[in-house]
């Protein structure tokens, strides 16, 4: 039996950030986003994630005190007692 995949939404509370940036970064969000056929947000979005693959700021957000919430909004699991 064909087991059947769903569509699913792409971003779960989705909201417009207040952040300023450079006409220059703009620019390279636009032009990454007509290359690679996402949309802007897609790609500030997935350029972001990235962030998460920096082992040293993993490490920062482990070892920051009360960090529960912080590792839960970023995505992160403890590994180990503390």
């Amino acid at each position: 039996m064909k087991k059947w995949n769903y569509i699913k939404p792409k971003n779960l509370n989705a909201e417009r950030p207040e952040w300023l940036i450079s006409e220059h970064t703009r620019n390279i969000v636009a032009a990454f986003s007509e290359y690679s056929e996402y949309t802007e947000s897609e790609v500030v979005d997935k350029f972001l994630k990235n962030l998460l693959t920096d082992d040293d700021f993993v490490k920062w957000a482990t070892n920051k005190r009360n960090n529960k919430r912080l590792l839960k909004q970023l995505g992160i699991e403890e590994t180990e007692e503390k």
